[in-house]
C-alpha cells in the first residue's frame, strides 16, 4: 500500500478503488488505483510506551530494539523538556529515512 493510500484510508486495509487527487492543476484530474486483494506482507512489529513521548519499537530482523521519541523542533513543538527526556529519533525520521531509502 502506497504511504499516499495508507494516509488516504487512515491506515486500514481495504479492497476497493481508492480515487486521489493527482495534481493542484485548474484541469484537475482524478485517478484510479486498484489494489490487489492478496496481502503480501504482513510487518509484525511490537512498540511499548516508556514514559512521555519514549517508545521502545521491536521491528522484524533487528536483533535490538530501536527507540522512538522526539528531538529539537519536535520536542518545543509538543512542550516536550529535553533536560527531563533523552531526545530521540522521531517515527518521522525514520519514515522520512525508509522513503529515501
Amino acid at each position: 500500500m502506497s504511504a499516499l493510500i495508507w494516509a488516504a484510508t487512515g491506515g486500514r486495509p481495504y479492497n476497493y478503488p481508492i480515487y486521489f487527487l493527482k495534481t493542484k492543476n485548474p484541469r484537475l484530474r482524478i485517478e484510479e488505483e486498484v489494489v490487489s486483494d492478496s496481502v503480501v506482507y504482513t510487518s509484525q512489529v511490537r512498540i511499548e510506551r516508556v514514559k512521555g513521548p519514549l517508545r521502545r519499537a521491536y521491528l522484524p530482523q533487528e536483533p535490538d530494539h530501536v527507540f522512538f521519541g522526539v528531538h529539537s523542533e519536535v520536542a518545543e513543538h509538543y512542550g516536550v523538556d529535553q533536560n527531563v527526556h533523552e531526545p530521540h529519533a522521531t517515527t518521522l525520521d525514520y519514515v522520512i529515512a525508509a522513503t529515501a531509502g
